[in-house]
């Protein structure tokens, strides 16, 4: 698990909530806090689509994509947000892929998820980093190959991070 500050935050909100560089995940859970708080659960119902089969649905969470245009109208306006948090996960085969890529010690299959918290308390965004797994496991190795994957990829979008000790 790694913490980093990011250090501009208007670029950070323009990636955010603008650009694509948070298309490769998917999310969990939001909550933003302005005169009122709203809370989204990414979670997809499924039987809400009900046998309707021209509906794929890849995931048991929403893309980012698909819901982030909603977050950024919730955030937008002449006041900054009180606060504002999402729970991100790597989208599976992203993860997998890193994991491989990187000769991980354990078996993909066992990481349920590659997580990635943004936090902001009404001044500074914190991300950071967690790794769920579906057993226990003593590696930490994916921990370390996840961490070090989203820095070099934040780096390569622009976006601006300290890291906090």
């Amino acid at each position: 698990m790694t913490a980093l500050q990011i250090t501009s935050m208007k670029q950070f909100m323009h990636q955010l909530l603008i650009s694509d560089a948070f298309e490769p995940f998917l999310l969990e859970e939001a909550v933003i806090g302005g005169a009122s708080t709203f809370t989204i659960d990414g979670h997809v119902n499924r039987e809400f689509y009900g046998s309707d089969d021209s509906v794929e649905i890849l995931y048991d969470l929403r893309p980012w994509s698909e819901l982030k245009g909603l977050c950024f109208d919730l955030i937008k306006g002449k006041h900054t947000p009180l606060f504002f948090r999402f729970v991100f996960h790597l989208m599976p085969e992203k993860a997998q892929a890193l994991l491989e890529k990187e000769n991980c010690d354990i078996d993909p299959s066992q990481v349920k998820a590659l997580v990635l918290n943004v936090r902001y308390d009404g001044s500074k965004a914190v991300l950071t980093t967690g790794t769920a797994f579906h057993t226990f496991l003593l590696s930490k190795e994916p921990d370390v190959i996840w961490d070090r994957a989203l820095k070099k990829y934040l780096n390569g979008k622009g976006i601006l991070w300290e890291e906090i000790q």
